[in-house]
Formats: C-alpha cells, structure tokens, sequence
C-alpha cells in the first residue's frame, strides 16, 4: 500500500500538479486579456464624429460614427484615437469627442482643434498696471477662462498655459503648443502706454506670415469687429517670444490699453469679456473653414 501510495504521490507531483500551475496561469492570462480589451473598448455617445484617414482636423475624412458604435482602441496620440470599427475598418478620432457624454449641436472642423490659450503673465509677473493699481495679470486669466469655456462647449479641446495666478516663464510657453501638437494658439494681453490715458484700441499681432498666424489674426480681429467697444487698431506685426517661438498658428491680442481709463471699464467689465469669448469661437472657425478651403 506504501508503494502505491508513494506511485500516485509521485504520478501527481509529475502530472497533475504542473497541469492545474498551466490551467491556473492561463486562467490568469485569460482574464488579463479580457480586462485589457475591455479597457481599449468604447461605445460612441453622441452622433455625427467625423472619422479620418490620419490624425489631425487635416486629415482625410473618411465617414462619420453613429451614436452607439462599439470601437476597439487601436492606438492614442495628441489626443487622437486610432480606431476599429465593427466592420473591420479603421481610422483616427478626436479622443476627446469620443469620451464626451455632452451632446453637440453640431461638430465642425473648431470641434476637433486643440487650441492653447495663454493668459498673459502670472504670478509674480503681474504685468501692466491700470491707473487704480489693478494687475493685467488678473484680467487676462480672467478673459482666458471664459474664452476656454465657449471653446469647449463646441467641443474643442483647449489647454492652458496656466490656470491659476501661477507665472509660466516665456520660453516654456510656446512649448506647450509644441508638446501638444496644438491646432492654434492665443496669447491674451492689454497694452500699457508711457503715460496713462494717451492711447485706446485692441490689436490682433502676428509674427510668423507663412504658417497662418497672419491669416489667425485677421480672422479673429475680424470677427471681434462688430461687437467690441474699443477702438479697433487692426492686425499687426509683433516680434513677441510666445507667438515667435512657435511653429503653430499664433497670434497675441492686446484687448484694450489697462492704463486707459476708458479701455479699463471695458477690460473688467464681464459683458466685454462676454463678447470677446463669444468672437473668438466665430474668428476660430472661419479661420479653419478658409484653411479647409485653401487645401483643396
């Protein structure tokens, strides 16, 4: 019986015990897969994506996703998603359409565009002051933060160079369109003159003539045109490190002279700030549909 036993003993240790170690790792490897698949799933929540041929608003269109599609996750990239459909077919999405719950009216080229938003100055760089000792540093986040919501909510992807009283040092602002891949970038500021209230207005300035940055400026000054209630000084050259420094479409807004008591009632007044979050959504657009054009 002991030599039986001692058989079987030696029968399990040599089998039995090494298949249930292979059972049990592939169990685990099983449910590994499927947690990982699981996880590159996503179901499409509102209608109408626009699905294209490479990553980018650029890129090719190819069809649209209907609202309860089931995609498999192929990939992730400056927040775009490349993607397999149930019929086998693949393409790019903007990542940020595809985890977004919140209906839109309606998506436009704006819709899949990162922007980067730059409220001027910060922190212990407070800027200019007003003739009542108020900082440029406070308006500018202030005028950023209404412009990001508008943005948003048609959809775009927006980040900010910062969104506290927190200074962010010149030549790391351009770097974050760069690191982003960023469609445009905006730079909010207000102008100051050598003496207080000696000069009026809002200017819309470029650097770069050959990338977009010169048609950006145009389209938003444009498109703030009608409903602001400065003085409008047009668009400009302007040698300024943010929008020199940065291969992206660029452009630097100085929405009104701080030190102008006149301009100043406007920069801190919200309805002012209102409209200029407003127009910049309509610049925006035009800007990408006449680009869209031009392409063709």
């Amino acid at each position: 019986m002991r030599k039986i036993g001692r058989l079987l003993l030696a029968w399990l240790v040599k089998f039995w015990i090494p298949l249930a170690i292979t059972v049990g790792m592939l169990g685990v490897a099983v449910a590994v897969t499927t947690v990982m698949l699981y996880k590159q799933q996503i179901t499409v929540q509102i209608p109408n994506i626009t699905i294209r041929e490479k990553k980018g608003v650029a890129g090719t269109p190819i069809s649209v996703l209907k609202q309860g599609e089931h995609l498999q996750i192929l990939a992730k990239d400056d927040g775009w998603y490349e993607v397999r459909r149930e019929d086998e077919s693949t393409g790019w999405v903007a990542g940020w359409l595809l985890e977004r719950n919140e209906p839109l009216d309606k998506i436009t080229p704006l819709s899949e565009s990162t922007i980067v938003l730059d409220p001027g100055h910060g922190g212990s760089d407070s800027g200019a002051i007003s003739n009542t000792g108020k900082f440029e540093k406070t308006y500018t986040l202030q005028l950023a933060r209404r412009v990001a919501k508008t943005l948003r909510q048609s959809g775009a992807r927006v980040i900010m160079t910062r969104d506290s009283d927190k200074i962010v040092y010149l030549s790391k602002i351009p770097q974050v369109a760069e690191k982003n891949h960023a469609d445009l970038f905006i730079s909010f500021h207000f102008d100051s003159s050598p003496e207080a209230n000696e000069a009026s207005g809002y200017t819309a300035y470029y650097y770069h003539k050959t990338n977009g940055s010169k048609q950006l400026a145009t389209a938003l000054n444009k498109a703030m045109a009608p409903t602001m209630p400065l003085t409008n000084k047009g668009v400009d050259f302007g040698d300024f490190l943010v929008i020199r420094d940065n291969t992206v479409p660029a452009v630097l807004i100085e929405n009104g002279y701080i030190n102008s008591d006149t301009d100043f009632k406007q920069i801190k007044s919200v309805k002012t700030q209102e409209k200029i979050a407003k127009a910049i959504p309509i610049g925006l657009e035009n800007y990408l549909d006449q680009r869209a054009k031009d392409a063709q």
